[in-house]
């Protein structure tokens, strides 16, 4: 397919980014792109190390399908290998290691949850397991060698943990140069990551230059603050919006994000348009609208990009219901006990919750109730005497039934 014209293709994907180097390697890159009708080789990497994408991951991805949708080939490449070891990236210890099965179980949710955004037809799905496991020991040595323990100590996390007297392993220095190497693998054009992954993503360009290749160009996106409207995005945080929730708990979620973060999710999360962008912005610094109802159309859009427009507005509705004039929702899961039941027990065995851990911190927190009442014990057992209603933050509930 013809490629549209260098100006045009620059003023969508500079759009949202926070930094591109050098960006005239990019004009260039996309100039020969024009002239010789080739695409550029443009990838991601994605360590599996969950099994769930939120609208965190989607902000880079949506920036994938930007280069796909001018025409250039997308890699969404999942660090099955790389996962093995663990991203250090804004760490003061090392990650806990994850076992084979759980990264490739996780990787497996990935292949589905993508084409949420990206096109199937046009996406290239890889793993860099296909040549770094084929690595040599002799091949290690020699991509261990075009590196040096003084630039990676440049890394502030690797710096700081280094005059603070933390441990760092030789594993973790590894990280960065398997990740690089990916792009050697891939001869890649351009490599895409959030903030936090500018070192990198740079590394990247020297392994490249070490290989003989020309480097590719960095672009990184802004980490999109969580529901807290503190901390990015995690779902080890609990402030995260998964894009295959239900439209219910994406809609209430997204309700709950404090009114300074309204602009920026706009921006990084919905296709919303550069005028419009401007318009929202205008809007929030005069003051001339509630952002509760700028807040309502944020929720309506986001739901509908990954289900439909009638789910948005039946979530709409739904939150209506149940969050604003405080009435149970029709339909609910159900459970039918016997016996008195552990809370945390019936939490995690209905999905009310993510993990035990999960339904410990928000008992702590004071976020489940049962018939109205906070639940503050967690050992505390949900009586089947009656019917009695679950709660757990603003939108979950389980009835409980008498067996």
């Amino acid at each position: 397919m013809p490629f549209p014209p260098v100006d045009q293709q620059l003023e969508i994907l500079l759009r949202g980014c926070d930094q591109v180097v050098p960006e005239e390697e990019l004009v260039s890159k996309l100039k020969r792109s024009y002239e010789t009708g080739e695409p550029l080789i443009v990838k991601e990497g994605f360590d599996p190390t969950a099994p769930d994408l939120h609208l965190g991951h989607t902000v880079s991805i949506r920036k994938l399908k930007q280069f796909q949708d001018l025409g250039h080939t997308v890699v969404f490449l999942i660090g099955d290998f790389t996962g093995l070891i663990g991203d250090p990236s804004g760490l003061s210890e090392q990650r806990k290691r994850m076992s084979r099965e759980e990264v490739l179980a996780n990787a497996e949710t990935y292949k589905a949850q993508i084409f949420k955004i990206l096109d199937p037809e046009k996406t290239v799905i890889d793993f860099n397991s296909r040549w770094s496991l084929k690595m040599s020991s002799e091949q290690v040595l020699e991509l261990a060698s075009r590196y040096t323990v003084a630039r990676l100590l440049e890394r502030d996390d690797f710096s700081n943990r280094y005059r603070n007297g933390q441990p760092i392993s030789i594993l973790e220095f590894l990280y960065p140069l398997f990740q690089g190497y990916d792009s050697v693998a891939l001869k890649a054009d351009v490599e895409l990551g959030g903030t936090d992954q500018l070192f990198n993503l740079l590394v990247g360009r020297e392994i490249q230059r070490e290989y003989g290749q020309e480097p590719q160009v960095v672009m990184t996106l802004p980490l999109l603050v969580g529901t807290d409207g503190t901390e990015k995005m995690s779902k080890s945080l609990g402030n995260y919006v998964g894009i295959f929730e239900s439209p219910e708990e994406i809609y209430g979620k997204t309700m709950s994000i404090p009114d300074e973060q309204i602009y920026p999710w706009f921006e990084l999360c919905t296709d919303t348009s550069g005028d419009e962008l401007d318009a929202i912005r205008m809007q929030l610094e005069e003051g001339n609208v509630n952002p509760r109802d700028l807040k309502r159309r944020l929720a309506r859009e986001i739901v509908a990009l990954y289900h439909d427009k009638e789910a948005a507005l039946e979530a709409e509705a739904h939150f209506q219901a149940v969050i604003v004039d405080k009435d149970l929702p029709e339909e609910m899961p159900e459970a039918v006990i016997k016996e008195p039941t552990g809370v945390i027990e019936l939490l995690e065995a209905y999905d009310l919750v993510s993990s035990r851990g999960e339904a410990r911190r928000l008992i702590d927190q004071g976020a489940v109730s049962m018939d109205g009442e906070q639940v503050e014990d967690q050992l505390f057992k949900v009586p089947a005497d009656c019917e009695h209603i679950l709660k757990v933050g603003k939108r979950r509930f389980l009835r409980v039934r008498p067996g």
